[in-house]
């Protein structure tokens, strides 16, 4: 009887344990197949990601710089902090029209426009003037491009910019002609210099009135007549599709452009440094900070004798003071210094020919050995084309810049702002704004042996500039208490910064897996 007990336990100890085995496989297959569908599911979602990124890119632009965690493989002491991208927060460009939007109306006349400054303020007001056909129901003559500014660059528009692309691309916003009807020769004609930063009312009353005695109107400048703000949202999105889409480069730039970015990321993920330290830039702006009496004195004579610029007596000091001037190559050394990028950091020069020459940016070379230039990256015989043309150099540095992993301006001038514009809605790509009145005034304390370089230096300006790298928010309007002109001055300009006009918030996929887009 005892025997028979013994034997009933030992059968249900054996039951006990395979059941409990059993259950303990079941949760463990359990967990495996819940960790495939995640793993599934994460995949799909990448896919998807990866597939809307692609369509939202333009197709005339490389794919965007790599991540940061693929980039650190490049060179064996990179800080994946020094290359990762501001958050983008989930906003995309959305620049299609609205169902309202209808194709242009019947033209009421031509619009001749005359654009004026260098490579980047021409393309503001281009993008600009073609808003204005639209508003005042004009056929937009392709745009004469400025041949009398400092740079004298005989360039005409289908040298700089894809001529036939910008015709199309436009077709159902703006009737783009490339030359003026003969039949137009004799007609009626009216050179208008519009009033800068002006609003729909203007336009449609003051400018559309102008047909009445007129068939053709010609703008006589195109930098800044039209206002970044309280525009309808169709108006201001086709202001996008025009710069961001239509406005091309010729296909031989474009081309150039895209071999430089190429020779440049063998290197290893680059800075595109804007080096705005040019005879032009210092004269105009009277910065003589570091600059012999002689030097001083050249730039002062070429600012008394341009014309067009207005103000000719500046003091270099309260100038600089202020963060009005470029900083310096050497000042730029510290800078990137303090940031904590390597001396092995590939660092491409966006700028002309710099004030001084090698002399002024030995301390700057001294810090940096692998630093390049389009002049450095390509044959004589390679750029022989755009040589002497002011406008395409600029525009290859621009491909440079945009392509870049990093891009810091010296100088906030008009090619600092078009290329942090630009970026931005390509994905807000990094982007540092130095901090030049701040700036300054630490590198003017280690200069009088007041402050040295160093951890503390460095913390301090890093600090300074996490809020400064190109991540998104809102357009800045007018500062407080400006009035009149000075008030649309004030605000930040349409094009350094598109958002919220052309860049929504792309939310997680529905129940249903669509994007949804605000």
């Amino acid at each position: 009887m005892q025997k028979r007990r013994w034997r009933a336990v030992v059968v249900l100890r054996k039951l006990l344990t395979c059941a409990i085995c059993a259950i303990t496989m079941m949760a463990l297959l359990s967990v495996h197949v819940q960790q495939l569908d995640v793993n599934k599911y994460s995949r799909v979602s990448i896919e998807q990601e990866q597939s809307w990124s692609k369509e939202q890119t333009p197709s005339h632009l490389s794919k965007p710089p790599l991540p940061s965690h693929k980039l650190d493989g490049a060179r064996g002491n990179s800080d994946s902090k020094l290359w990762k991208h501001p958050p983008y927060r989930d906003y995309w460009p959305c620049v299609e029209p609205s169902s309202n939007y209808t194709f242009p109306g019947e033209s009421k006349g031509y619009l001749l426009v005359h654009t004026n400054g260098g490579l980047n303020q021409m393309r503001a007001g281009i993008c600009d003037m073609v808003v204005v056909a639209r508003i005042i129901n004009a056929t937009l003559v392709v745009p004469e491009l400025d041949k009398r500014s400092f740079w004298q660059d005989t360039s005409n528009f289908s040298d700089v910019f894809d001529e036939d692309h910008f015709i199309s691309a436009l077709a159902n916003d703006v009737k783009v002609i490339k030359k003026l009807p003969k039949e137009m020769v004799s007609a009626a004609k009216i050179v208008k210099q519009f009033r800068s930063w002006s609003g729909m009312d203007y336009y449609q009353g003051e400018i559309a009135s102008l047909w009445e005695d007129y068939q053709v109107i010609r703008a006589a400048k195109s930098d800044s007549r039209l206002a970044n703000n309280n525009l309808p949202p169709d108006i201001q999105k086709l202001r996008c599709r025009a710069c961001y889409e239509a406005l091309r480069f010729a296909p031989r730039i474009e081309e150039m452009g895209k071999i430089l970015v190429e020779r440049m990321r063998s290197y290893g993920p680059y800075i595109a440094l804007h080096l705005r330290y040019e005879k032009d830039m210092l004269a105009f702006s009277g910065c003589t900070h570091g600059l012999s009496s002689a030097e001083a004195d050249e730039l002062k004579k070429i600012r008394e004798e341009t014309a067009y610029w207005k103000v000719k007596e500046i003091d270099s000091r309260e100038q600089r003071s202020k963060g009005y001037c470029p900083l310096t190559p050497k000042e730029v050394a510290m800078f990137l210094t303090a940031l904590g990028y390597p001396s092995d950091t590939p660092i491409y020069i966006a700028a002309g020919e710099i004030y001084g020459g090698d002399s002024r940016i030995a301390d700057l070379q001294s810090r940096y050995p692998i630093l390049m230039s389009k002049e450095k990256l390509a044959s004589v015989e390679e750029l022989k084309p755009f040589t002497n043309h002011a406008s395409q150099m600029a525009a290859l540095d621009y491909i440079v810049s945009i392509e870049s992993d990093v891009f810091i301006p010296s100088y906030s001038g008009n090619m600092a702002r078009a290329v942090e514009g630009h970026r931005r809605f390509l994905g807000h790509r990094k982007t540092i704004s130095p901090d030049r009145k701040q700036l300054v005034h630490m590198f003017d304390k280690i200069e009088r042996g007041k402050q040295k370089e160093g951890e503390d230096l460095s913390k301090k300006i890093i600090e300074m500039h996490k809020k400064r790298q190109g991540s998104p928010r809102k357009r800045k309007g007018p500062i407080s208490g400006t009035k009149g002109m000075e008030r649309f001055r004030s605000e930040e300009a349409f094009y350094v910064n598109p958002l919220p006009d052309c860049l929504c918030r792309r939310q997680s996929p529905n129940l249903n897996g669509s994007l949804v887009i605000k």
